[in-house]
């Protein structure tokens, strides 16, 4: 597939490399030559110079051949206008990144109509809906749903008191017969991610991700030895558009929330806007001020800004005053080890959002794909094919590569864990966990 990606920010930048990796055709169209000049030397791409809003420059990324382009500069008109020439010339997909209120509303779907796009995306309120979804699951790092919210798949770090600590899989299966709540789809473990069988024992300090089924989500979470109490008090580190959109659904919540804010305009502009919430201005990174708002009181901490070490430091020193859990936006992925070496409990970035909607569109025929910071197994949601080969097959009799696992079938609208007996029918949809590798193969299978 050839790819056109306009834009090289933190963004566009992460999923070329992402589909470059994959030995999909890529071209990144930005205007910063030192930005391109670095990610030609990082990166087995086509990088051209210009604006994504030039016929000229879009035929030199090769836009006739092109079957997806990813419009995801800062620019939103510059995103709209790219997906309108790009469709215009006939390529077939467009993704744009829009952040604007204003051309996100109902006033603006003309102009979004007339760019064709077929996907829109914001980074800023995609990171502000992950922290959202943690909200419900106090101690996991990861929460996806799939199938309309029938299954949920959570990824947390086992603790060593955690009841599943010690354990094979085959045990643990044999201890939930006959009717399975969840089931463990990876495991990280150190450097290297398995999908694992049932004769793998789990080990303290894994990170797995298990789908669950939605009546289950508690229980399951206090097996994996993470469960904690409601989140009541919440602070917000950095006042960006991210922290806003928080700040706005986490007070409807009934959730006190506190913003530090360094600009002392925006922190009057926030002030204005948001009724529930305090904020207070001053820089993230300065202790005394953290100590001042009793930062160690809080459930949990959330730094958002543009700057990777300052959220580093002020998560570091909100866990060190007490605070019960820490989350840190993260730009530069290379910092991530880190993170989870320093012991910050959750490290989110832009970029896994924008690349799930990518992959979605790339792997085709897909519900929902999710990507992660941790490992390279992707979660795929996919139906099943009438008169496929899964078509009335057994998940055992599939011939499926190891590095796949079918974690869940929906059927009916009921989700259920699969088992190497289940026998699957054509349209039901299935929640699987794959390598990247394998995925082709889930494809041909399902249909």
């Amino acid at each position: 597939m050839h790819v056109i990606v306009v834009g090289a920010g933190e963004v566009g930048s992460y999923v070329a490399e992402r589909l470059s990796r994959e030995g999909h055709d890529v071209a990144i169209v930005e205007i910063d030559d030192s930005r391109l000049r670095q990610l030609s030397d990082d990166l087995d791409v086509l990088t051209i110079r210009g604006s994504g809003t030039h016929p000229r420059i879009l035929r030199r990324a090769g836009v006739e051949q092109a079957d997806l382009l990813v419009a995801v500069t800062s620019n939103d008109e510059v995103n709209l206008v790219s997906s309108l020439l790009a469709k215009s010339i006939g390529v077939e997909r467009t993704i744009v990144r829009i952040e604007a209120a204003e051309l996100r509303g109902s006033d603006a779907a003309a102009i979004r109509d007339a760019s064709g796009a077929d996907l829109v995306i914001d980074p800023d309120a995609e990171t502000a809906a992950e922290v959202l979804e943690l909200l419900d699951f106090p101690g996991a790092d990861e929460v996806t749903y799939m199938a309309g919210g029938e299954v949920i798949v959570v990824g947390a770090r086992l603790p060593d008191h955690a009841p599943l600590v010690g354990r094979t899989l085959k045990e643990i299966g044999e201890e939930f017969e006959p009717d399975w709540d969840f089931v463990v789809g990876s495991i990280g473990r150190g450097d290297e991610t398995i999908i694992p069988r049932k004769d793998h024992r789990l080990e303290a300090g894994d990170h797995l991700r298990v789908a669950v089924k939605r009546r289950a989500r508690r229980a399951v979470m206090e097996l994996l030895g993470v469960g904690r109490g409601k989140l009541n008090r919440v602070m917000l580190l950095g006042g960006g558009r991210t922290a806003e959109i928080l700040a706005e659904r986490l007070t409807a919540r009934g959730v006190r929330v506190v913003i530090v804010e360094r600009d002392a305009e925006r922190a009057r502009t926030l002030a204005e806007n948001l009724d529930d919430a305090l904020v207070l201005e001053g820089d993230i990174a300065d202790a005394d001020l953290l100590e001042e708002a009793d930062v160690g009181r809080y459930d949990m901490v959330v730094a958002l800004t543009g700057e990777d070490d300052a959220n580093i430091l002020a998560c570091l020193y909100a866990k060190s005053a007490g605070t019960g859990e820490t989350v840190a936006v993260l730009h530069r992925l290379a910092l991530l080890s880190l993170l989870e070496e320093a012991g910050i409990d959750v490290a989110l970035s832009p970029r896994t959002a924008t690349a799930n909607g990518v992959l979605r569109f790339v792997r085709g025929g897909v519900a929902a794909v999710a990507t992660f910071l941790h490992g390279e197994t992707e979660v795929l949601e996919l139906e099943v094919a009438i008169d496929s080969p899964a078509d009335g097959a057994l998940v055992k009799d599939l011939g499926l590569p190891k590095e796949v696992l079918i974690g869940a079938l929906i059927r009916d609208g009921k989700a259920q864990i699969a088992r190497g007996r289940s026998r699957l029918r054509g349209r039901d949809h299935i929640v699987a966990f794959a390598m990247p590798s394998a995925v082709d193969e889930v494809h041909r299978v399902l249909g």
